[in-house]
C-alpha cells in the first residue's frame, strides 16, 4: 500500500512504514507520539536494496550513520517524520524509495529513583510508568524510608517543579494521585 502510513506498537518494536496495518484489531495500537532519543537502535529498511538495510544505534549527538546518507538527525523526530527525511534524501540517489523505521530497543527516556529504596538507581521508562511502578521496579522502599516525603524533581524548563508524593496515602485512600512520570524525572526517597 502507498501513500497514508501507520506507525504502531508491534512487542516492543515501533514500526512505520509501507504495509502498517490500516484497520482491524491493529489500529487499536496506533502510536505515533514515540520520539526517537539517543541511544535508541533502529532498524532502516529499504525496500529492494540490502545495501542500503540496516540496523543503527542513535548516537549520544542524536545522529545516525547511514550509506550514501552520512549523518541523518534521527533524535527528537518520530519514527514516521525520520522515515519522510530518509525518503526525501534518498530520492536523489533512486527513484521513489520505500523505506521503513522500526525502533528495535527504546534506551532513551529514562528516570531515577534515589534514596531509601532497596535498588537505586536509573531506570528506562518502558512505556506508562507511574510513581508506585518506579517504586516497585526499585525493589520497593526500605524500613527508613519516610514514606510521606517522596519528592518528585522534574524538568520544568526555564524552573525545576518539585511535586510531593505521599505513598501511604496513594496506597491506602487514594487521595494521593499515583502519577505517571516523565523522562529525566528523579525520585528522591527520604
Amino acid at each position: 500500500m502507498r501513500g497514508g502510513l501507520i506507525a504502531l506498537l508491534v512487542g516492543t518494536a515501533l514500526v512505520a512504514g509501507p504495509g502498517a496495518a490500516e484497520s482491524g484489531p491493529a489500529a487499536a495500537v496506533l502510536y505515533d507520539g514515540y520520539r526517537i532519543g539517543p541511544e535508541d537502535t533502529l532498524l532502516i529498511a529499504v525496500w529492494k536494496n540490502e545495501a542500503l538495510s540496516r540496523q543503527v544505534p542513535v548516537r549520544p549527538d542524536g545522529m545516525i550513520s547511514l550509506p550514501l546518507l552520512n549523518d541523518v538527525m534521527a533524535a527528537g523526530k518520530t519514527p514516521m517524520q525520520l522515515r519522510d527525511d530518509l525518503v526525501l534524501r534518498l530520492s536523489e540517489y533512486m527513484p521513489q524509495p520505500e523505506v521503513s523505521v522500526i525502533v528495535q530497543e527504546i534506551h532513551s527516556p529514562k528516570v531515577s529513583i534515589l534514596g531509601e529504596v532497596v535498588h537505586p538507581g536509573r531506570y528506562d521508562l518502558k512505556g506508562r510508568t507511574t510513581v508506585l511502578d518506579l517504586v516497585a521496579l526499585a525493589g520497593g522502599l526500605t524500613e527508613f524510608a519516610s514514606r510521606s516525603r517522596i519528592l518528585v524533581v522534574r524538568d520544568g524548563g526555564s524552573q525545576v517543579k518539585r511535586i510531593r508524593f505521599d505513598y501511604d496515602k496513594a496506597m491506602l485512600d487514594g487521595k494521593q494521585e499515583n502519577f505517571e512520570l516523565r523522562p529525566g524525572d528523579i525520585v528522591l526517597v527520604r
